[in-house]
């Protein structure tokens, strides 16, 4: 009785761990060629001057951003990031000053 609930279970534990190397495999291949060369993040730390592109990089907007389209993409970083939720102080510094650059506050 023992013995056949423990081949039952190795059984099932198996079948999982084939079907997740399946997956992930096909994952993998898919991935590789439908994102050839695109990366996720940027490489790189933030510039000591803080330029329209990068500033545009930072929210997420175009460099050609209407003011509107900014302060929506602020909003919305600003109240993922504030420090009084938890946020990074140094982060929700940056977004504030990609904020200024690309309203020309700077």
């Amino acid at each position: 009785m023992v013995a056949g609930f423990i081949a039952a279970a190795a059984a099932a534990a198996g079948i999982g761990f084939l079907g997740r190397v399946i997956l992930r495999s096909k994952s993998v291949k898919f991935g590789s060629t439908a994102l050839k060369g695109t990366r996720k993040f940027f490489e790189g730390g933030f510039e000591s001057q803080m330029s329209r592109r990068e500033a545009a990089m930072t929210l997420g907007v175009r460099e050609t951003a209407t003011e509107e389209q900014i302060k929506s993409a602020h909003r919305k970083l600003m109240r993922i990031n504030h420090p009084d939720n938890g946020g990074s102080t140094y982060v929700s510094t940056k977004v504030n000053e990609a904020k200024d650059v690309l309203t020309n506050k700077i």
